[in-house]
């Protein structure tokens, strides 16, 4: 029992690995493989959860690897561990089902989903990570395992995608380590994550205000991953990834990861009470309003659907990132409310998007005129995600818009109420990119291309099927929402 958290990192690495050698020539022994080995890796994940909330967080700690007395690749489940492990265990399955169908058009599967694979692995490296060492292994591997996925198509975007992706993440990773040897240095002799901060009062004295200066460093370092602004360009960029790639980059694994390693520093790390009320706290904060706001309106002036909702990411990420620099209990729960419910109702709208370009070619806004009745299945996901994105009640978004204002509103941070005019304009200019989408869908204005649309219909089940159930998914967790903030509340509160 003390290694099995090493076996839902471990066996989708490997098997990925066996993958890449294999190579082999049957679509359905590979697809067999992949399903097998994905689900296996859900259930590892959900188990070792299981124990973990029964037994407590270490009830399955293990060391990885051991460097010396200090450092050492260690696992360990806490609340928060739970919170994201569980967006990744459960989305995970449901997209690759989705993914063997988008993909089969693709070409060169077999090096596709062997990284999709060791991607899955290395994220739950990130969520089961015990210290900001181990957490910084997996994120540097997260870049390197997800690099490949992003330059599939190997043409000359994929290509430059790709290096504008590797060069802001390894940059980005650079500060964020300086970050990690301060808080060795100046900790309490370790690196472990420990609600509350891990620096010591005594070490801390006389040298608060470089320390200050390195925490807004490592922020914007691991805020890269998720798209903090003015470091967010190559998530727009990396829209020309396949479409699950996109939808994991957007909902669950790069940006997910970034905006989880940012909640680590504040919250387990340099401490929320250390960093409150500082010139730190102004300006990490006027960041993320900054890109709550510049987010939204680049999604808007944005033709393209993907890149419309690349830019819609870059917002309500630093919703989440918002949310954790008030720097209070109450901010940390909003920020995981919208981190879980985002992630679904993200991931929904990138493989709509993906359906779409799947089954009629179309990239732009301005060519889905009258697509509400030849694609029902997809538009009605859309259209139903899109009421959730924009906050309308009681769907999941307006849940973590509403614990974030309240939070913002209790912080009584003047700054904080300056967050809230942008959640608000945020929230004006997401009804208007969304519902620009679906108005053209079902109340087409235009001439109609009868014949191009009689060629256009719902692609077949093995993508409609994980659309229903991620939308469907997407509904209950709303509907049950005082059960997700009432765990979410425990983590907040450092009680899991």
């Amino acid at each position: 029992m003390l290694r099995f958290l090493n076996l839902p990192i471990l066996f989708p690495v490997l098997m990925g690995l066996g993958l890449l050698i294999l190579h082999p020539e049957s679509r359905k022994t590979r697809n067999l493989y992949l399903m097998t080995a994905v689900l296996i890796t859900s259930a590892l994940s959900f188990a070792a959860i299981g124990v973990t909330y029964v037994q407590g967080s270490d009830a399955l700690a293990c060391i990885m690897v051991r460097f010396n007395d200090v450092f050492s690749i260690s696992l360990r489940i806490d609340g928060a561990s739970m919170v994201f492990g569980t967006i990744v265990s459960t989305l995970w399955p449901i997209i690759t089902v989705y993914a063997i169908d988008y993909m089969s058009h693709e070409g060169s599967e077999n090096r596709f989903f062997s990284f999709w694979l060791m991607a899955y692995g290395v994220v739950l490296g990130v969520a089961y990570s015990e210290d900001f060492l181990s957490l910084y292994l997996f994120y540097e591997l997260l870049t390197l395992s997800t690099l490949p996925l992003v330059m599939h198509a190997a043409d000359e975007k994929a290509r430059y995608a790709g290096r504008e992706y590797l060069i802001y993440s390894l940059s980005g990773a650079a500060f964020a380590f300086i970050g990690i040897v301060f808080l060795l240095n100046y900790g309490a002799g370790h690196l472990n994550f420990t609600y509350g901060g891990i620096l010591d009062a005594a070490r801390v004295a006389g040298n608060e205000r470089t320390l200050l200066v390195v925490f807004v460093a490592a922020f914007f370092g691991f805020g890269v991953k998720a798209a903090i602004y003015p470091f967010y360009r190559w998530l727009p960029d990396a829209s020309v990834a396949p479409t699950p790639v996109s939808a994991l980059l957007h909902a669950v694994a790069v940006v997910k990861a970034g905006a989880f390693a940012v909640m680590r520093l504040i919250y387990f790390g340099f401490g929320a009470d250390f960093l409150r009320g500082t010139w730190a706290q102004t300006v990490v904060m006027a960041a993320t309003i900054v890109t709550i706001v510049y987010g939204s309106a680049r999604a808007l002036r944005t033709p393209h659907l993907k890149r419309r909702l690349a830019f819609s990411t870059v917002s309500n990420l630093s919703y989440i990132l918002f949310a954790f620099t008030i720097m209070t209990p109450a901010g940390l729960l909003g920020g995981l409310t919208h981190m879980v419910y985002h992630a679904v109702v993200k991931i929904t709208m990138f493989c709509c998007a993906g359906a779409i370009l799947h089954k009629s070619g179309r990239e732009y806004v301005y060519d889905l005129e009258n697509f509400g009745r030849v694609m029902p299945v997809v538009f009605a996901a859309f259209t139903v995600s899109s009421f959730a994105l924009i906050g309308l009640p009681p769907l999941g978004g307006f849940a973590g818009k509403w614990m974030i204002a309240t939070a913002a509103v209790a912080s009584q941070n003047k700054l904080a109420y300056v967050g809230i005019g942008a959640l608000i304009l945020s929230t004006l200019l997401t009804t208007l990119y969304l519902m620009t989408v679906v108005v053209r869908a079902y109340f087409p204005v235009g001439k109609l291309d009868a014949e191009a649309l009689a060629k256009v219909h719902d692609p077949d089940k093995t993508m409609t099927v994980p659309l229903v159930l991620l939308t469907s998914m997407g509904v209950v967790l709303a509907l049950c929402s005082n059960l997700v903030i009432g765990f979410l509340t425990q983590v907040s509160q450092g009680l899991l």
